[in-house]
């Protein structure tokens, strides 16, 4: 009887010690490293109330002395009837509930009239019994205390579910999880010990609640649940683990020392060597297998971010290129963590914002902004601060509430849960944006050290691919140097060259004219003399008294012969003129007398080849003030060239004159159906000497005079030609008044 009556009592108490020193655990956790805000105060409270709790379930079983032990009890009530409006103030101000006050004033009153009766039989009339060891006994009160309790837990429960299903936000999701999972949880099963008070003679279920209280503490010492700043560290996990073991050992000591000592053996040496054998088989591979389970619990995929990071390094020691890197960084930080999105956000060196990079989509179609400013106060804070921030820790890591609305706003504009800044020696140069997880859990403490060695193995990265670009920029001014100075250099040779062949052609052309000069003199004579007979055979037919109709026809062959005399005599004299580079004789110029003109010189060449030659006179063509043997000569050279152009004479030919208004001048066209020009001499066509002629059969000269003589008289020549179908030669002459005529042709 001895033994059960001690030793089935101490087995029951191990789970509520388990749960008080936990709860004690995250109570220290969150005075010690939380923020002073009512939440972390909140939930420091309850966590002290829920050790009191499990503590005095262990003390009233244990104690001997039950009446010291019914005192402890009704002692520690005295804190524990103010669980039930912390724990609602806790889930208010948790969910940022703040219309609900009345109701933590109600039920903070309500504790405090309970207080008065916590002393008396009439909220714990005593202690009862129990094979599970001593329990207190509840009085009239109690009940009353027992139904406002189950009906706060339940109002807070359901007010934390509906928050659940209702949250959008990972990170606020997750925290919901764990608090509903943990704290609700346990609130209900130590709230269920009072069905145990009341006289139900079953194990009190509040026991149970170090359960629930391992995984609150999970999510406290993993996640950060309550922003405290103590993400989880395996040293604290380790120490958390060695209570626990070390309350089993001592447990498990004791069991044994009372075994022993009911046995009569408390002097045997057995005890000891039992004790190191279970020390040896059992608690060594115990601890072992437990830490295993922390490192995959706690630090799942730590060893992977190892060879991730691996990887990365060497591949980005190899890149060159920003944009290398750049898909480098978001692809890999979105395979390693999972997320959503990636934005990378980096500082050009001729930029003063941030400029926004993603992986898939335009940056700005998604987010609506192409970057951030440098003085944006997210910038300030990674240069001064040089640590990551979440955006659940803004408020307390940003003193000023202006500067963290800005970088609330940013968050919110980049969808983040999360921003690494990558920091070199001269200030800030980029920043990793981070969506949430698609797996919904929150970012660890490997996942920061992971990010963070990427975003400082990409500072050298960055500056490299800056220092290559900026040696690449200076290679490409220099060939750009290079390619401007020899292009000077190649055109200076091409003046050269221009210059010497201009010296030759103007020697050539000065030798020409020479030779045209002394041609043209000596034929000056002959003309004279046939000129003056034909004349006077003209005279002399017409005195003759013949009445023969052959007469007239004959003085009408001799005029045509005196008048091509007299062109021919203009010809040489225009020729004398071209070589002086000098004119001084301006008459009206009938420009379509003029065609004509031509086509009668050129009949005797073109009257056996089968040409058909189509005229499109202007017939209120204005005159042109000019010289008309010019002109003619002109017009001749390029209804000849029309001519020899058409493939064995056979083709088309049309003669087009226009007078144009708005430029106040005449437009002439040949226009020739022949095998045209190939589009790499066009521009070699009115050069001097230039001929596509056989040897033999052109000088070369006929297109540069008839260019020559249209200079001299103001107007222009053209060509448009399309090789295989034919050539339009074009000329454009000003109507202009008979002084500036002169004065053109002077020139």
């Amino acid at each position: 009887m001895a033994l059960s009556h001690l030793n089935a009592p101490f087995i029951y108490v191990i789970p509520p010690i388990l749960g008080a020193f936990i709860m004690i655990v995250l109570a220290l956790i969150s005075i010690l490293r939380g923020r002073r805000n009512p939440t972390n105060i909140m939930f420091a409270g309850i966590c002290l109330l829920g050790s009191l709790v499990n503590a005095n379930v262990a003390l009233v079983s244990i104690l001997p002395d039950k009446s010291l032990a019914l005192r402890i009890d009704r002692t520690l009530y005295l804190f524990i009837v103010f669980a039930v409006p912390i724990f609602i103030h806790f889930v208010h101000s948790f969910l940022g509930i703040t219309n609900r006050r009345w109701l933590e004033y109600l039920t903070y009153l309500f504790s405090s009239i309970i207080l008065f009766f916590t002393p008396s039989e009439l909220f714990i009339s005593g202690l009862q019994q129990y094979t599970f060891g001593t329990i207190a006994r509840a009085g009239p009160v109690f009940y009353v205390f027992a139904v406002i309790t189950f009906c706060s837990v339940l109002y807070c429960l359901a007010v934390l579910f509906a928050a659940l299903t209702k949250s959008a936000d990972n990170q606020q999701r997750n925290r919901i999880k764990y608090i509903l999972g943990g704290m609700g949880l346990g609130a209900l099963l130590i709230a269920l010990n009072i069905l145990t008070v009341c006289g139900v003679r079953i194990y009190p279920m509040g026991n149970f609640s170090f359960v629930p209280a391992v995984f609150l503490a999970f999510g406290v010492l993993k996640y950060d649940l309550l922003d405290m700043g103590a993400l989880i560290r395996r040293g604290t996990i380790y120490f958390i683990l060695t209570g626990v073991l070390t309350a089993l050992y001592i447990s498990i000591i004791y069991l044994f020392n009372t075994l022993f000592m009911e046995s009569g053996y408390d002097r045997s040496l057995v005890l000891p060597l039992l004790l190191a054998v279970i020390i040896v088989l059992i608690f060594n591979p115990l601890r072992e297998k437990v830490q295993e389970m922390i490192d995959v619990l706690f630090f799942r995929g730590k060893y992977d971010y190892q060879q991730l990071l691996k990887e990365i390094s060497g591949e980005m020691a190899s890149l060159l290129k920003f944009d290398q890197i750049k898909e480098l960084l978001l692809e890999s930080v979105s395979a390693a963590l999972h997320v959503t999105h990636v934005y990378l956000l980096v500082n050009h060196e001729d930029t003063d914002f941030f400029r926004i990079y993603s992986r898939i989509t335009q940056s700005y179609e998604k987010t609506g902004i192409e970057g951030i400013a440098r003085d944006h106060p997210l910038v300030a804070f990674f240069e001064s601060k040089k640590k990551p921030l979440s955006k659940s820790h803004i408020e307390r890591a940003v003193s000023e509430p202006v500067d963290g609305e800005q970088i609330s706003s940013i968050f919110d504009t980049l969808d983040a849960s999360l921003i690494i800044p990558i920091v070199s020696q001269t200030g800030l140069m980029g920043m990793i944006a981070l969506g949430q997880k698609k797996s919904g859990e929150l970012f660890v403490h490997e996942d920061l050290e992971l990010l963070t060695t990427i975003a400082n193995q990409s500072v050298n990265a960055f500056e490299n691919a800056r220092s290559y670009e900026e040696v690449e920029r200076l290679n490409r001014d220099l060939e750009k140097k290079v390619e401007e100075r020899t292009a000077d250099l190649r055109q200076a040779l091409e003046e050269k060259e221009k210059t010497q062949k201009q010296l030759i052609q103007s020697e050539s052309l000065a030798a020409i004219g020479q030779l045209v000069a002394g041609t043209a003199h000596e034929l000056n004579n002959p003309l004279a003399g046939a000129t003056s007979l034909i004349q006077t055979t003209v005279e002399s037919v017409a005195e003759w008294r013949v009445n023969d109709g052959n007469q007239e026809e004959v003085i009408n062959d001799l005029e045509f012969s005196l008048k091509e005399l007299k062109r021919a005599g203009d010809i040489v004299k225009s020729l004398l003129d071209l070589s002086r580079q000098t004119q001084v004789y301006v008459e009206p110029v009938d420009i379509n007398v003029a065609m004509e003109d031509a086509l009668r010189v050129l009949y005797n060449q073109y009257k056996h080849l089968p040409v058909e030659i189509e005229k499109d006179y202007d017939k209120g063509l204005p005159l042109v003030e000019g010289n008309f043997a010019n002109l003619g000569q002109v017009f001749i050279n390029i209804i000849k060239n029309a001519f020899e152009s058409l493939p064995g004479g056979h083709g088309k030919i049309t003669l087009v004159t226009r007078f144009i208004e708005s430029t106040d001048s005449v437009l002439i066209e040949c226009t020739d159906t022949g095998k045209g020009i190939p589009s790499h001499q066009m521009n070699d066509i009115f050069k001097p000497f230039f001929t596509t002629k056989e040897v033999g059969k052109g000088t070369g000269l006929g297109l540069y005079i008839s260019h020559e003589i249209i200079k001299r008289h103001g107007g222009k020549i053209f060509v448009r030609s399309e090789e295989g179908r034919g050539s339009t030669i074009g000329i454009e002459l000003p109507c202009i008044h008979q002084e500036e005529m002169k004065n053109a042709l002077t020139k």
